[in-house]
């Protein structure tokens, strides 16, 4: 939008304001001669009554009625017009005021929409006052900030993919290199090495897909009243070997006669699968992880997975559920994960009306992910 029709509208706005206090006052004071002019002689006749009745009849009554009201008539209309052009300048100076007092914020605005348009979010209004202004310049500030996060989001999303991306085909393009050059001999070990990696690419791609749909809400969840107790148990199952290679007991704390929930089985697993594998991932040998399930309330149930591995600072707990977030070298990107697996769970669990939550005392000390579902 350019700068003249930014000027256009706020004259254009400017006069709309004027107009219209300007015909307020007209109309008032049309309606104010038109009842004067109505009264004037109904009022007069009463009066001059009232005279005749006290002074009796004298000569020259009727001439001297006569000048009496044209004289009334000249003084009522000379005082229309004085008041009239005092209410019309008064309302000019008054109607200047306002409309100056509500254009420049809308102007302001204006103009900051249209830097927020050509890419400077990072731009903000000035509040002044609560009333409906005030109220319109706040949601502006609001909308403006939202803007801001949401780029910077953008930013690092595009960053951060680009990273994951680089990382496995830096390593395939070198395996390649290195085969082509004589270097590394094409053995099957190298080739695993390039399948590796060219799986880690696939998955964080899968992972990626996952991600956009859930965030857009492109799914379904096809609920139905479910043993949550069987599903963990299952989920314990399928993993089980992987804790036993790794030395990492595993232990299952479900009470008998657990409630049903209502929950999508598919993406319970989902759920299920990656806190385990993230639990499983950062704790060290001859750890634990314990999986508990509980009722949390009457409405709710509680599903925990406890692990004492490397534990999480407090400062990075608030940001765990971002994507691609990492707390530190020991959560590194070699590790195997694309680092939205916890994001994907997030989204997940509040599509069923639950709420997720991460904890841990610090450093060295476990953490704890536990995550609510409504009960059916």
């Amino acid at each position: 939008m350019s700068e003249g029709l930014f000027s256009k509208l706020k004259t254009r706005l400017g006069w709309k304001l004027m107009a219209s206090y300007l015909i307020v006052i007209l109309v008032g004071v049309v309606t104010l001669v038109v009842a004067v002019e109505a009264a004037i002689p109904t009022a007069f006749n009463r009066h001059l009554l009232g005279m005749q009745q006290m002074i009796g009849s004298v000569h020259g009554m009727e001439e001297m009625s006569s000048d009496l009201f044209t004289n009334f008539r000249a003084a009522v209309t000379e005082s229309l017009l004085v008041s009239t052009t005092t209410a019309l300048v008064s309302a000019l100076i008054v109607s200047l005021f306002v409309s100056r007092r509500v254009v420049t914020p809308i102007r302001q605005m204006m103009e900051a929409s249209q830097r927020i348009a050509a890419g400077r979010y990072q731009e903000r209004v000035e509040v002044a006052g609560t009333d409906e202004l005030g109220q319109l310049a706040h949601s502006f500030n609001q909308m403006a900030a939202t803007l801001e996060q949401t780029e910077a989001m953008r930013r690092d999303l595009i960053a951060n993919v680009a990273h994951e991306l680089r990382t496995p085909l830096a390593s395939i393009k070198g395996y390649m290199e290195g085969m082509i050059d004589g270097v590394l001999p094409a053995e099957s070990d190298t080739y695993q090495q390039i399948y590796h990696e060219a799986d880690r690419l696939q998955r964080l791609v899968n992972d990626l897909q996952e991600l956009s749909r859930v965030e857009a809400g492109a799914f379904e969840l096809k609920r139905r009243p479910l043993a949550v107790a069987e599903l963990v148990q299952q989920t314990a199952a399928r993993l089980r070997p992987q804790f036993e290679e790794k030395g990492v007991s595993l232990t299952l704390n479900i009470p008998p006669g657990l409630p049903l929930a209502h929950a999508d089985e598919d993406r319970l697993n989902q759920v299920l699968l990656n806190l385990a594998g993230n639990a499983l991932q950062y704790t060290p040998s001859g750890g634990t992880v314990t999986v508990t399930a509980q009722v949390q309330n009457p409405t709710d149930l509680l599903i925990s997975i406890h692990d004492t591995g490397v534990g999480i600072s407090a400062e990075h707990l608030p940001h765990l559920f971002n994507r691609f977030y990492r707390v530190d070298k020991s959560r590194s990107r070699a590790g195997g994960g694309s680092g939205i697996g916890l994001t994907i769970a997030k989204h997940l669990v509040e599509a069923h009306g639950g709420h997720i939550r991460a904890e841990s005392p610090g450093d060295g000390q476990g953490s704890t992910f536990s995550f609510s579902l409504p009960l059916a």
